[in-house]
């Protein structure tokens, strides 16, 4: 897996990050496209992505580190999309999607590192992620990064 460098750290407080300043950042991505180097699709960043991104369940629940790194990943996000692996097709269980998902979802494996300063030491942590992408039509739009964990291999 190819992992996107994160930077810098822009979000920084694991205790308590400022979402709403996440989705601000994130709005940057609207209308941007990325293709996905392994399956040549061509992903498009839509509208509701920052905010599902930041106000997901998922999101809601994360906490210290994991919820550090998903605030930060929003700097990669083209080249998380870029480098994503081992596409796969879940259908739409859920009747609120059945307009913007109509297709289903097609779930890609990304990786990102974020910089890491300890003992006056620069290192990585590498984390592992499944971007989720709605189907709608012949378009396909990114909805958010889910099952953040960090990788427990060396760090980059």
């Amino acid at each position: 897996m190819v992992f996107a460098d994160v930077p810098e750290i822009i979000f920084s407080n694991k205790q308590n990050i400022p979402w709403n300043d996440v989705e601000q950042y994130l709005k940057k991505f609207i209308g941007q496209e990325f293709r996905v180097k392994e399956s040549g699709d061509m992903i498009h960043i839509g509208g509701d992505f920052p905010d599902e991104y930041t106000e997901s369940k998922y999101t809601k629940k994360l906490r210290g580190a994991l919820a550090k790194a998903k605030a930060n990943a929003g700097q990669v996000i083209g080249a998380m999309l870029e480098n994503a692996e081992n596409r796969r097709w879940v259908e739409n269980k859920d009747s609120k999607h059945d307009k913007e998902a109509s297709g289903g979802w097609y779930r890609y494996d990304v990786g990102f590192t974020i910089p890491v300063e300890s003992n006056g030491e620069s290192r990585k942590n590498a984390y592992v992620g499944t971007a989720v992408v709605r189907i709608k039509g012949d378009k396909l739009y990114l909805y958010d990064i889910i099952n953040i964990k960090k990788e427990a291999s060396t760090p980059h």
